[in-house]
């Protein structure tokens, strides 16, 4: 009978040591140290015996595509990468209540209803409750199988009886436990482990497995980054609760492309897809008020126009307020620190708020000179012309960055109605022709000069 070893594992990074210590020396976390059962013997010295000759082939040849299962939700399948890959592993994290639950129960009736078998387990909730909130879905007549359960061994052994279903969805990893561990559900070698022998059903049955995470109060999915290594695509589930909008967002996808979205809308009756984003983030924005300003985005493979929304105050404070929803900080912090030194804007004795409407998060730098627009639109109490939008990353010179994909940005500006765009001066000018009026800088001093009548004009429309 194999002997159980003591190990120690961190329950913040996966660091393991033989003795406990209140503090982590890999990570430096305090209290995270706990004591779990490892199994010692043959199998745990199995790395260091001769195993069976693999067969070595060569890369030269064609590749088959890959089979995929279309479930029938457009935007789930275009964030995925057309529809699930048999033996694909995917990991959706996002903050509680967000809609992760919903979204999934859909997509397995979806399927279900095109006649391929679906089941889905539940760790957290009853029959009774799944039932509930299939029926406000309108969903209660699918034929979806599901399984209130924890164990992973009566899991895998309802599994390997009768026909293996296409689709196998998890909710969550972290209430999942082994008969091999001592350690509690939701420690780093539980998840470590149930994660691996779900994925190895799903790779040798040809199921799409699909495991539901929670996150962290950093906003990553709890547990080791090894689970995100194991699966083959990671999905982030993101929005406001305080907003209908949710985005669906691909981290990795070893079948598709990364950072696509998808973009649902939460009603009564469960997530409906929004087919145009751009139409629907602008679809109420202020086109009079200063410090507001259109950025021209790129999510994935998908142009998205969004709303920059600024205020600048005189603050009451020693230490202006600076508070930003929807774009990094820190480059909020350097935008600002630009247009003070390099502008001649005085912002340093302001209070200073940017937010990204409709609770979209951007990360991309291209949107530097939307925030740069509308800031100084705010600061001057002077509004931005309602049918231009920006786009351009700012450096610390004040200089005007050229960003990729301009023709796909301006093309998604035409059909939504703009007529203008403020973009780099550096750009491929033999590229396609556009429709819009552009008007080329080359130093966010020009765009101030012109709006605020500071620094330097050298403006080149085109």
């Amino acid at each position: 009978m194999a002997k159980p070893a003591r190990i120690y594992v961190c329950q913040d990074c996966g660091a393991t040591s033989a003795q406990w210590s209140g503090r982590c020396a890999a990570c430096g976390a305090w209290n995270s140290i706990v004591e779990e059962a490892r199994l010692a013997g043959p199998a745990a010295r199995r790395g260091g015996t001769k195993g069976e000759v693999v067969e070595v082939r060569s890369l030269a040849g064609e590749a088959a595509a890959a089979r995929r299962s279309e479930t029938g939700i457009s935007e789930f399948d275009r964030v995925i990468g057309g529809g699930f890959v048999p033996g694909s592993a995917l990991l959706i994290g996002g903050e509680p209540g967000i809609g992760k639950s919903t979204l999934l129960l859909q997509v397995a009736a979806r399927l279900a209803e095109t006649g391929r078998p679906t089941l889905y387990l539940s760790g957290e909730e009853a029959l009774s409750q799944v039932r509930l909130r299939a029926e406000r879905l309108g969903l209660g007549e699918a034929p979806v199988g599901f399984a209130a359960e924890t164990g992973l061994e009566r899991i895998l052994g309802t599994l390997e009886q009768g026909a293996v279903p296409q689709l196998i969805v998890v909710d969550s990893i972290q209430t999942l436990w082994s008969e091999q561990l001592e350690s509690a559900p939701g420690t780093i070698a539980q998840l470590r482990l149930c994660a691996q022998l779900l994925i190895q059903f799903a790779k040798r049955s040809d199921a799409a497995l699909v495991l539901v995470g929670h996150i962290t109060k950093d906003g990553q999915i709890a547990g080791p980054k090894v689970i995100e290594h194991m699966v083959d695509t990671v999905l982030y589930f993101e929005g406001e609760t305080a907003h209908q909008f949710r985005i669906l967002r691909a981290i990795k996808n070893r079948f598709g492309p990364t950072d696509e979205i998808g973009v649902f809308e939460m009603a009564g009756d469960g997530l409906r897809e929004v087919a145009n984003p751009s139409a629907l983030f602008l679809g109420e924005r202020d086109r009079t008020s200063p410090g507001t300003a259109v950025f021209a985005g790129i999510e994935g493979t998908r142009p998205v126009l969004v709303e920059f929304q600024a205020l600048v105050a005189p603050s009451p404070l020693g230490t202006p307020r600076r508070a930003v929803v929807g774009w990094d900080s820190s480059r909020l912090a350097m935008l600002l620190a630009v247009l003070e030194t390099r502008c001649g804007l005085r912002l340093g004795a302001q209070d200073v708020y940017l937010n990204v409407a409709g609770g979209l998060r951007i990360s991309e730098p291209a949107a530097d000179l939307a925030a740069a627009a509308a800031l100084v639109s705010s600061f001057v109490n002077r509004p931005l012309p309602a049918s231009c939008l920006y786009f351009g990353e700012v450096s610390l010179s004040g200089a005007i960055r050229p960003v990729g994909q301009m023709p796909l940005r301006l093309k998604e500006a035409e059909k939504l109605g703009f007529t203008s765009a403020v973009v780099p001066r550096k750009v491929d000018r033999d590229s396609e022709p556009s429709a819009l009026e552009l008007e080329r800088i080359w130093h966010l001093s020009d765009f101030t000069a012109s709006l605020a009548g500071t620094g330097k004009s050298g403006t080149d429309s085109g």
